[in-house]
């Protein structure tokens, strides 16, 4: 990829300010008009829209600063770089593996560019039930419609890869929808690892978009620099306490090298883990008990199914086609619903997802290129037996989430393990595994449906993943049902923000980036014209 330019790169020549790890050291003070916690999807958003405003704005990143040169398609190097806890963070009792990115774009440099508004049942519930006001589809069009022009966010007219086809062909043959996915990309070349950082610069992430804009601007960005906590006093943030820390998240050993960032308004990005772990470690007002609660991932489920042809899922864009027939087949708050995906496939992601190790894994991994994946997103939130997980802290202030699978949602798992092989099958599957400790590859319908049935459902057993975290800060309209009102500001701090998938109040019920864009797309609006008079739009 020695011939596609490097913008990040370009921007380093030309004199954007950066500091953090290879960049020069941090000065032990900074003031500034704004503060940003993260440089993610909600974080990125922000800062341009705030340098547009005229403010002077300090990005605080704990990851690195990478860039196309140094995405090389390569899993070996990608997620010790790019993802929390290199690729591995779990839930507290080790049953749900993360993905979350760590570097600069956060995950929407990893992710794999699937763009949906918010659903309006999503959107109705939380009108109802957390006094969102103003949490209108028309409301908020104007809003999703910037993001999608600013980030190239549209119809992706590439015919879909044999992975994705195969789900449209299998829902079709049941009399199921199956429709195409937005993606946010500019002159993709259809390589299919947008999860190790997409090396044509043809993702529309918040590292080639929004966090340029803001340098052009003049924003200053730490990176490998940790935002410690909050110093707090009055009902204000009096200043923030940052850290060093090593390319892959180490602490440093070094007792230098700490910074104070004094701001007038604090912005708090981070992601819904690392966002209530700032708090937390501040010991942040929360006099209603709702800080770190609420927090939702979409619990995922897979199934592998064996074709008789190849599909070779890691070619081609990594996730196209998708259907909601099974989040529409209940009310929003009865048993759990799930939308179905087909994501891209790669060794290392593959060999630690799928169950057996030893000679069962090889020959499991013998069959990888005919190998297609269905995985289910469950919907939860929504019910008062799928409460979420808790944002906590270990002994050494790292955060760490406690996540229950209820019975409830582990019904919702059984179901869509069902549903995927039976669409598995009717695409002309050989076998199909669900991936589970205790399944095994089945080769006829009725099998499966016998033995999935059979199955024990439990945490460890299912195996269960999950790449998008809510909640944990989640917005309403009364401080006693939320730690941020509608407007993004903390309810008992009157100058700290929160911009990112944290004030969720529940799941979305679909990939959460055009969410984060849409939403704080408005309140950043909004932020920066009571900051600064100005009136801005995204773009």
């Amino acid at each position: 990829m020695s011939s596609v330019q490097d913008p990040i790169r370009d921007g380093l020549r030309r004199g954007w300010k950066v500091m953090g790890g290879p960049h020069g050291e941090v000065p032990p003070r900074i003031t500034c008009d704004v503060a940003i916690i993260g440089s993610g999807a909600g974080a990125g958003i922000t800062a341009e829209l705030l340098t547009k405003a005229g403010l002077k704005v300090v990005i605080v990143e704990e990851g690195p600063l990478k860039s196309s040169s140094d995405f090389n398609q390569q899993e070996a190097t990608a997620y010790p770089s790019l993802y929390q806890e290199s690729a591995a963070r779990k839930t507290e009792d080790k049953a749900i593996n993360i993905l979350q990115g760590r570097c600069v774009g956060g995950s929407t440099t990893v992710n794999w560019t699937s763009s949906f508004r918010t659903p309006a049942p999503t959107l109705d519930y939380w009108r109802a039930h957390f006094g969102l006001a103003g949490f209108e589809n028309d409301a908020l069009a104007p809003y999703f419609t910037q993001a999608e022009r600013r980030l190239n966010i549209g119809p992706w007219l590439t015919p879909p890869n044999e992975n994705n086809d195969l789900l449209r062909r299998g829902a079709a043959k049941l009399g199921i929808s199956a429709a195409a996915i937005a993606r946010n990309v500019k002159g993709c070349w259809n390589l299919g690892s947008c999860g190790m950082g997409c090396p044509t610069n043809a993702k529309q992430s918040m590292l080639v978009t929004t966090i340029p804009a803001a340098l052009d601007l003049g924003a200053a960005l730490l990176v490998e620099t940790r935002a410690e906590r909050f110093d707090i006093a009055n009902g204000k943030v009096r200043s923030l306490l940052c850290g060093p820390v090593k390319s892959n998240g180490a602490v440093t050993a070094s007792d230098t090298g700490g910074c104070t960032i004094v701001a007038r308004h604090y912005v708090l990005a981070a992601g819904a883990i690392n966002s209530p772990a700032v708090l937390l470690r501040s010991e942040a007002p929360d006099p209603h008990g709702r800080l770190g609660v609420r927090t939702f991932l979409h619990p995922v489920v897979m199934s592998a199914g064996v074709m008789e042809q190849r599909v070779e899922g890691w070619q081609g864009a990594p996730q196209t086609i998708y259907t909601d027939h099974f989040l529409e087949t209940d009310a929003i708050d009865g048993p759990i619903g799930f939308k179905l995906e087909a994501p891209p496939l790669h060794p290392v992601i593959f060999a630690s997802s799928v169950t057996g190790f030893g000679r069962e894994q090889a020959e499991l991994l013998k069959k990888f290129p005919n190998t297609h994946v269905l995985l289910a997103l469950l919907r939860d939130g929504f019910h008062r037996d799928s409460p979420g997980g808790k944002v906590k802290l270990r002994g050494d202030g790292s955060p760490v989430l406690e996540y229950p699978l209820t019975d409830f949602v582990m019904d919702g798992a059984r179901r869509a393990l069902l549903a995927m092989a039976e669409i598995q099958f009717a695409a002309g599957a050989r076998q199909v595994l669900p991936v589970h400790e205790m399944a095994r590859p089945y080769t006829s319908w009725s099998e499966a449906k016998q033995a999935i049935g059979s199955l024990p459902m439990k945490p460890l057993l299912t195996k269960v993943v999950s790449a998008h975290v809510m909640g944990g800060c989640g917005a309403a309209g009364s401080e006693s049902l939320g730690v941020t009102r509608p407007d993004g500001v903390h309810w008992q701090l009157e100058n700290l923000s929160i911009h990112d998938g944290s004030i969720f109040p529940t799941s979305i019920g679909a990939n959460p980036q055009l969410s984060i864009y849409g939403v704080t797309n408005r309140l950043a609006q909004s932020l920066a014209k009571r900051l600064s008079g100005q009136d801005v739009i995204l773009g």
